[in-house]
This record gives C-alpha cells, sequence and structure tokens, in this order.
C-alpha cells in the first residue's frame, strides 16, 4: 500500500518560514521523482517544486529563490523548506511521486495546509 504522509503545515507569519516534510512508503523511492504541489481556494492545483533520485529541482518561477526542495534517499523523505513566505503562498501543499519510467504510476498525498497571514 502507497502512503505519501506530509507534515510540517501551519499558521505563519508573512516572511516566517516554514519546513514540510513527505515520508513515502510502499513505492520504490528511488524509482520516483518527487515533488510538492499547492492549491490555493479557488484555484487550480500548479507545481512547486520538484527533484530527482539524481537531485535534479525544478522550482516554479513564484517560489525560486525562496523555497528549497531536498529527499532523503535514506529515509524515503522529501522536504520543501520555505522562507520568505507571503500571503499568496497561502494553500494546500500536496506531496507528489511519479515514476520516472512507468507513465502513470503517481501518487499523492492527504496535503497539509499552510496559512501565511499576520
Amino acid at each position: 500500500q502507497v502512503q505519501l504522509v506530509e507534515s510540517g503545515g501551519g499558521l505563519v507569519q508573512p516572511g516566517g518560514s516554514l519546513r514540510l516534510s513527505c515520508a513515502a512508503s510502499g513505492i520504490g523511492f528511488s524509482m520516483y521523482k518527487m515533488g510538492w504541489y499547492r492549491q490555493a481556494p479557488g484555484k487550480q492545483r500548479e507545481l512547486g517544486a520538484t527533484i530527482t533520485f539524481g537531485d535534479i529541482t525544478n522550482y516554479a518561477d513564484s517560489v525560486k529563490g525562496r523555497f528549497t526542495i531536498s529527499r532523503d534517499n535514506s529515509k524515503n523523505t522529501v522536504y520543501l523548506q520555505m522562507n520568505s513566505l507571503k500571503p499568496e503562498d497561502t494553500a494546500v501543499y500536496y506531496c507528489n511521486a511519479q515514476h520516472s519510467i512507468v507513465k502513470g504510476a503517481e501518487y499523492w498525498g492527504q496535503g497539509t495546509q499552510v496559512t501565511v497571514s499576520s
């Protein structure tokens, strides 16, 4: 059974920081590109950042320079360090796993709420 379990969300003031974690189980972690996506109220889900097993990263322009994605392959965990948070970063953040070879082998976590507000 595949599980992606996110943690680390919460309420933070503008300019603050949060670190999200996603622990994966039931998948061959090394075969998956991991990512963080987010969905704000009334908007479509959008890319935040992705990272391959070889640590090749990709960021949305809206988070570039403020967010850092990383992974610990020994712990089957991916992280998202979020700095200089803005109110427009408020969203539900979802962990995603995409198989690097098998098309359609993709999994999502349940999401964690991040709220940036004073």
